[in-house]
């Protein structure tokens, strides 16, 4: 790795970071070099992440005397938190903030930040169509990412801003295809006949690469980023192909969402309803063909779904798992 630069990589034993992670060091011939930053060096993934070339550290958000180290001589860092750890924005905006000044201080000359929305902007406060949450929030982990923006200006560090969206991998997860009472594997979401817009969480890290291999022409800018808008009709009707037994969009209602006996349900509800009723605005924001330019692997949903229809298990619900974007 000698003469390659060093890219501090949050999150690198899970979904975004980890993807990033992977991408770098699947480019043997490129510029870079992964410090893939865990709370558990000595899990499986950081022990596969070193294996595969990866210098592994310790440090933890909440801990920020350790974050120092992490950045110490890196050319760029990628942040991310974990919403759905702890499902506060407060911490979550803590955990941002330390980041923030630990790469100021270190003087990173390329940060990427994975933020989203912020829904209060088509969805404000006051309006009622969905409840406030945590006391000022529309999607907490939407809103509290949007609002940690900031950190990374009023410290100086050169930033550029990725903002997400769903994941295909939640329908694994999160809302995968349920069996209904009349057998038909059915998905549920307060989606309506509006498009969803996804990604492969691998695309995130992916189109991350792409970003610093921009050198500094995307610092203070936002990328916002999807593999593919649809109706999640048409995402049952590939489900269907591809599975090989029907499954149906039986959409519900935000507040019959909302009402679900499960964790984070007025979250999700929420999240949902700000994209399916901020669809135009959120689809604009992400231009497939200019994500493409920086990822050219860019996967859409049928690509995805080919590469992971083994993983399909619609009888079961694994563990919750993040919700849009994180």
């Amino acid at each position: 790795m000698t003469g390659k630069r060093t890219v501090t990589v949050f999150g690198a034993t899970g979904r975004q970071g980890g993807g990033l992670a992977r991408a770098i060091l699947a480019d043997r011939d490129g510029d870079f070099a992964v410090r893939a930053v865990t709370r558990r060096p000595d899990s499986d993934a950081a022990k596969e992440l070193e294996r595969l070339g990866a210098e592994v550290v310790r440090a933890d958000m909440d801990e920020e005397d350790s974050l120092g180290p992490a950045f110490e001589g890196a050319y760029a860092a990628f942040l991310v938190t974990n919403f759905w750890e702890h499902t506060s924005a407060e911490r979550e905006k803590a955990q941002a903030a330390a980041l923030a000044r630990a790469a100021g201080h270190a003087g990173v000359q390329h940060a990427i930040w994975s933020t989203l929305d912020d829904t209060r902007e088509c969805i404000p406060l006051d309006d009622d169509r969905m409840p406030t949450l945590q006391g000022s929030y529309k999607v907490p982990h939407f809103d509290a990412k949007a609002e940690a923006d900031r950190y990374f200006e009023d410290d100086g560090v050169p930033t550029t801003y990725l903002r997400a969206t769903f994941f295909w991998e939640n329908l694994l997860t999160l809302c995968p295809p349920q069996r209904a009472d009349d057998g038909v594997l059915v998905i549920n979401l307060p989606m309506g006949d509006r498009r969803l817009s996804g990604i492969a969480v691998d695309d995130v890290g992916r189109t991350a690469l792409g970003v610093l291999k921009r050198g500094t022409d995307l610092l203070g800018a936002t990328v916002s980023i999807a593999g593919e808008h649809l109706k999640v009709a048409d995402m049952a009707a590939t489900l269907t192909e591809v599975l090989g037994q029907p499954v149906e969009y039986r959409p519900l209602a935000p507040d019959a969402y909302r009402a679900l006996d499960m964790p984070g349900a007025q979250e999700s509800g929420n999240m949902f309803q700000f994209y399916a009723d901020c669809e135009h605005r959120f689809t604009a924001a992400r231009d497939l063909a200019a994500v493409r330019a920086l990822n050219p692997a860019l996967q859409n949903f049928r690509t995805w779904l080919l590469a992971h229809r083994a993983e399909f298990a619609p009888e079961k619900r694994t563990e919750r798992e993040a919700g849009g974007g994180e």
